[in-house]
């Protein structure tokens, strides 16, 4: 019932924005407290029937308004939170999860591209980055969050890999200007990246705990997938089992509607920290 009505909401409001040229004006009154809206419900499966119709208004709105900053933002931050939920959303749901992550990807790109030229040099970039500032935070974050999503869905593809050289410069100059922007996950991106390769490939496991370590004090411990990425990076690539444990034990124990400003992505860490923990890595 409440995805229906979840539904009808969006058809309402699209319907509205048929009728109205004043797309910021819907944007900021409707859309952008959804998007609030949508990133505070715990209801996973809720957001798994109810996301697709307010998408697909999105994009329609988009289609109409593609130089509206604002809105583009929004629809990156909407498709990049339903890849998300998708892993949670039962195995019927992983084979959507390509065409959702590339979505991301192309949306990203586009409010990234208003700041930084992707296909340029190293050093024309750089150039660029340096003039980016603390208000233009948001919109770096959430670009390269929704091209990161396509890079994650790519299990290790050639050009994915590729990408990861100019989404990490991205990164530095985001911790540069402001490294608490949404709860320190920029320190969770870069705790991922050193945790990722074996020490004798250049990984840097000690470098990796700092990047975790800060984002947990940043984020007072309240952005549950700080956590459950640690344990699942740093943890099982160092057999620390302690460490392991005590991350997901904490986020299982965590009362959601504490943070309820990270309802959704504590709601999948708090999932996804139950499938760790039954996994029984360790093998005991």
């Amino acid at each position: 019932m409440q995805s229906k009505h979840l539904s009808s909401l969006c058809i309402t409001i699209f319907f509205c924005c048929l009728l109205s040229s004043c797309s910021s004006i819907i944007t900021n009154r409707f859309i952008q407290p959804a998007v609030g809206n949508l990133q505070q419900q715990t209801d996973i499966e809720l957001v798994c029937e109810g996301a697709p119709a307010y998408l697909l208004m999105l994009d329609s709105m988009l289609i109409s308004s593609p130089e509206d900053t604002n809105l583009l933002l929004t629809v990156t931050q909407s498709y990049s939170a339903y890849a998300s939920a998708l892993k949670e959303c039962g195995d019927g749901n992983m084979n959507r999860i390509p065409a959702i992550a590339e979505k991301a990807k192309l949306y990203g790109q586009s409010l990234l591209r208003a700041h930084l030229p992707l296909n340029a040099s190293s050093e024309e970039l750089t150039s660029h980055l340096e003039q980016q500032r603390v208000n233009d935070v948001p919109e770096l974050f959430w670009g390269t969050l929704g091209w990161l999503t396509w890079v994650q869905s790519q299990n290790g593809s050639p050009s994915s890999i590729a990408d990861i050289v100019q989404i990490e410069m991205i990164m530095n100059r985001i911790a540069e200007l402001d490294p608490s922007y949404q709860g320190g996950s920029v320190h969770v991106f870069f705790g991922s990246y050193h945790a990722a390769k074996p020490v004798m490939f250049g990984g840097k496991p000690e470098v990796s705990r700092q990047h975790f370590e800060k984002a947990l004090e940043l984020s007072e411990r309240r952005f549950l997938l700080t956590q459950t990425t640690y344990a699942e990076t740093l943890a099982r690539a160092t057999f620390d089992q302690e460490l392991h444990d005590r991350l997901l034990r904490e986020v299982l124990d965590f009362p959601l509607d504490s943070a309820p400003e990270f309802g959704l992505s504590n709601r999948i860490a708090q999932k996804h920290a139950k499938k760790l923990l039954d996994e029984n890595y360790f093998g005991e």
